[in-house]
């Protein structure tokens, strides 16, 4: 089996440029093999530099070989171009041998391999980690010579560990693991695949679509290995929390020779057989101690943990009466910029305030989430006059220096002058108590007594007291009534978080379900599965208010349970997200996208139907 140990660069914004080295991942001490650097690009004359080669005889090489392709698809004309430096060594001694990085130079640009670990061994290990053409491949490794075949699978030819990046942390600091893959066989597939809900963490999952496969030495043995998902994770409590165990079923192959029992009738032995030999592995369970926050914390500190800065847009220093303006206050930086709320910002009691309108921009990457969150308040400003406006204060808890930061805007004073369109009056309301800067007469207490001959006119009766002027105020009233019981009931619905989670949970699942569906239809498995994960289990935390860290298949059965839903819709409900996580991570489709789709929109139905009773 070979493995690639590649460093990548782009070469001037042209093609990308590999140079790779390729060589077996185990050896047999004694017995020669053949170590392959190769380049994408036409290398600089005489620049290849060989690596030592150090705990190995050189026996031949380097043998250069060149190739070129030339594709042209709908008129557009690709070319291809590909270089390889081949030695054949022999290793000296058993253990574990590096073969230094060898380099190359293109356009004047140097391109350095990664060192190559490789295990030498007494005996070929070969058996279990490749299978041979011409064999008949079996997936019941329980009958024949399975036993064999077992017993050519070590105990850690597969290994399943949980990297995390440090064990210590503060409340509300991130910190990362990873869930790493160690091959030593030929592995073909992987099946119940099974990741922690991370309990009492808030955990947001990593890109991995850019990760290879690289070779790593591991307890003095050489493994191929891979992330097959990693987390950032963000402590929401303080004590000792515990990343449980992810698991997984290793599908190995390994190739079993022809033996007396199934020769043929001409006295030949038979073929090589395959088996697929399943072997269930674990990670290690990991420990973790949240520190609490230390004591004597700003009034500004709202539970920011990390690294920011603050950058404050101020309104204009003149206004006129009755006009808008903007405050708007940017924090930026990294941590858990995700619960950042915004600073309080105080105005004089003359201001009319409106609702904060908040704008971020988030990335979350191996080094932890970074981006910022803009907040705007929006403002009128009612009366004239001088007013000074307080700085805005933000604070937060640098884990790297121990201590609360505290920012701040810059001092505002605020020069308010008359409504030039007239519209300036006050209106004084009974019982508010108001101030004077909030009261301003602007019109004429005494007027004139209009001059002349006047001429009087009979008018119809008037409205007031009349019948039509009590229906008028009858009405008025019973409308006033019905607003305000309307808006106080949305009030109180708006302050339950729960209440309105859970009624927006259907229409929440169905638009993910829509989402799902045209990932569906475009045949992208990946995504597919991906957004019918997230409409079931979103649904489940909506529905039930279940905080995201607590979601699990037993607190959905119990809360099931708990409002009449049948024992075999919760059933339901896990097997289709065992379907879905299996589907991911399966080589092949092992659940037809639209049996699965159709499936989650019927469960969804029928538990909604079964909850509206």
């Amino acid at each position: 089996m070979l493995l690639l140990a590649a460093v990548t660069f782009s070469a001037f914004g042209a093609e990308k440029v590999t140079f790779e080295a390729r060589s077996p991942l185990t050896v047999a001490a004694g017995e020669p093999f053949r170590v392959e650097f190769a380049l994408n690009a036409v290398p600089d004359d005489d620049t290849f530099v060989a690596p030592s080669f150090e705990g190995f005889d050189v026996l031949a090489g380097p043998a250069l070989s060149r190739g070129a392709t030339t594709q042209v698809i709908n008129g557009s004309i690709t070319k291809s171009v590909s270089v390889t430096y081949t030695f054949y060594v022999m290793p000296q001694q058993e253990g574990t041998v590096t073969i230094g990085a060898a380099e190359v130079a293109v356009d004047g640009t140097v391109y350095r391999t990664q060192p190559l670990p490789i295990e030498v061994v007494r005996e070929s290990g070969g058996s279990s980690s490749s299978a041979a053409p011409g064999g008949r491949a079996s997936g019941d490794a329980g009958r024949g010579e399975s036993a064999e075949a077992r017993g050519r699978v070590d105990a850690d030819a597969v290994l399943l560990r949980a990297v995390v990046s440090r064990t210590s942390v503060y409340k509300g600091e991130p910190l990362r693991v990873a869930f790493k893959i160690y091959e030593r066989a030929n592995v073909v597939g992987y099946n119940d695949v099974r990741f922690p809900s991370f309990n009492g963490f808030w955990a947001q999952e990593l890109d991995q679509s850019n990760q290879r496969r690289q070779r790593e030495t591991y307890n003095g043995k050489v493994y191929e290995t891979f992330v097959a998902r990693e987390f950032l994770l963000y402590p929401q409590q303080a004590g000792t929390l515990t990343i449980d165990p992810a698991e997984l079923t290793a599908v190995v192959q390994v190739v079993v020779r022809g033996s007396a029992r199934n020769a043929d009738p001409f006295g030949f032995m038979g073929g090589p057989e395959i088996y697929n030999v399943p072997r269930k592995v674990q990670s290690q369970r990991v420990a973790v101690a949240v520190k609490p926050l230390p004591g004597g914390a700003p009034e500004s500190f709202s539970g920011a943990v990390g690294d920011f800065t603050l950058e404050a847009t101020l309104p204009p220093e003149q206004l006129a009466a009755n006009s808008s303006a903007t405050y708007t206050v940017r924090i930026a930086g990294s941590g858990n910029l995700t619960f950042v709320q915004a600073p309080k910002l105080n105005l004089p009691g003359s201001f009319e305030q409106y609702n904060v309108k908040t704008v971020e921009s988030i990335h979350a990457s191996a080094s932890g989430i970074s981006g910022y969150r803009q907040f705007e308040y929006p403002f009128i400003a009612r009366a004239e006059g001088t007013y000074e406006v307080e700085p805005v204060a933000f604070s937060y808890f640098d884990p790297s220096r121990m201590q609360y930061v505290t920012l701040r805007s810059k001092p505002l004073t605020l020069d308010v002058a008359p409504d030039a369109a007239g519209g300036g009056e006050a209106v004084v309301l009974q019982g508010r108590g108001m101030s004077k800067e909030e009261v301003r007469l602007l019109g004429r207490d005494i007027r004139f007594i209009k001059l002349g001959n006047p001429q009087l006119r009979a008018r119809r009766e008037p409205l007031l007291f009349s019948g039509l002027y009590w229906a008028l105020l009858a009405a008025i009233v019973l409308a006033t009534g019905a607003v305000y019981a309307t808006l106080r009931r949305r009030i109180r619905e708006s302050r339950n978080v729960a209440l309105v989670r859970g009624k927006r949970a259907s229409k929440v699942a169905v638009q993910r379900f829509r989402a799902a569906r045209k990932y569906m239809e475009a045949q992208n498995r990946h995504a597919f599965y991906e957004e019918m994960l997230r409409a079931l289990w979103g649904y489940m935390s909506d529905r039930f208010n279940i905080p995201v860290a607590n979601l699990t298949k037993e607190n959905v059965r119990e809360e099931l349970h708990k409002r009449g839903v049948a024992a075999e819709e919760s059933q339901r409900f896990t097997t289709i997200i065992t379907r879905c996580d299996e589907a991911q991570y399966a080589p092949a489709a092992s659940a037809q996208m639209s049996d699965v789709y159709s499936e989650g929109v019927e469960l969804i139905s029928r538990i909604e139907a079964t909850i509206k009773r």
